[in-house]
């Protein structure tokens, strides 16, 4: 059991090691969440020491998405890779069992739900746009759904997504018929998506324009998605972070 006697920041756990993506995510996931810059405690993982987590320090912990995927072949993973999903993985145990709040964000729920039992694939890969969401009946009373419209639009992109939930998992928000999985909640404190509410305009430029070779869209469309994305509003995306920062934030 973690205390709850002083202001703690949020853990913030990054993979990218893409210099302008990686320093457009620190600013603007703290921003869009709400949050001040020493309310956030950064660690790159790919380039730190994996943190010794006491959940005594944090009001939660936040996992960003990745350029690793969760589903690639074991012996094609670098051993910076497997390094980090082994680290993720004890700490998955430790928050689940203490409930600890947790939000991961694309490769973050790839991650957490493979650790739970289901399953990732390629097929359920989407290129960068702004498809629209539905909160499942289940976002009744969920505190990171307070204010959320029934239907919202959200940015994403990912070269695979969950195929298989968990079936300690509870759907909170579906997508397209592609990548159905959007939002899940497993326990009382632990959430992850496949959207990423972490990125507003400004953010989905620097994706379409650093990840342009990568496999996120066809090169051939790079002017379609930058004027669909542009018009999307994803306003209501941005509301699960900042219902997350504001109902864990502690002291």
């Amino acid at each position: 059991v973690y205390s709850m006697d002083m202001s703690q920041p949020f853990l913030m756990l990054t993979s990218r090691s893409e210099e302008v993506v990686a320093r457009d995510e620190l600013i603007n996931l703290p921003r869009l969440a709400g949050l001040s810059s020493d309310e956030i405690v950064h660690v790159r993982m790919e380039a730190d020491p994996f943190p010794s987590v006491n959940f005594d320090e944090y009001s939660g912990i936040i996992l960003c998405g990745s350029p690793f995927d969760v589903a690639a072949p074991e012996d094609r993973k670098s051993q910076v890779q497997h390094d980090i999903e082994r680290n993720l993985f004890a700490l998955f145990d430790r928050l689940l069992d203490e409930s600890f709040p947790f939000f991961g964000i694309c490769y973050g729920l790839g991650l957490l739900a493979v650790h739970q039992g289901g399953r990732v694939g390629p097929e359920a890969a989407e290129e960068i746009s702004a498809p629209q969401m539905t909160l499942t009946s289940a976002a009744a009373g969920d505190p990171l759904c307070e204010g959320v419209p029934d239907t919202f639009r959200a940015f994403v992109g990912h070269h695979e997504a969950v195929t298989a939930m968990p079936d300690s998992a509870v759907l909170i928000a579906q997508g397209p018929p592609i990548a159905p999985v959007q939002l899940i909640r497993v326990g009382e404190s632990c959430w992850a998506s496949q959207f990423h509410p972490e990125l507003d305009h400004a953010g989905i430029d620097v994706r379409i324009r650093e990840y342009a070779d990568r496999g996120y869209y066809a090169p051939t469309e790079r002017a379609r998605i930058e004027s669909e994305t542009a018009s999307a509003d994803v306003s209501g995306a941005h509301l699960f972070l900042q219902n997350f920062a504001r109902h864990f934030r502690r002291g």
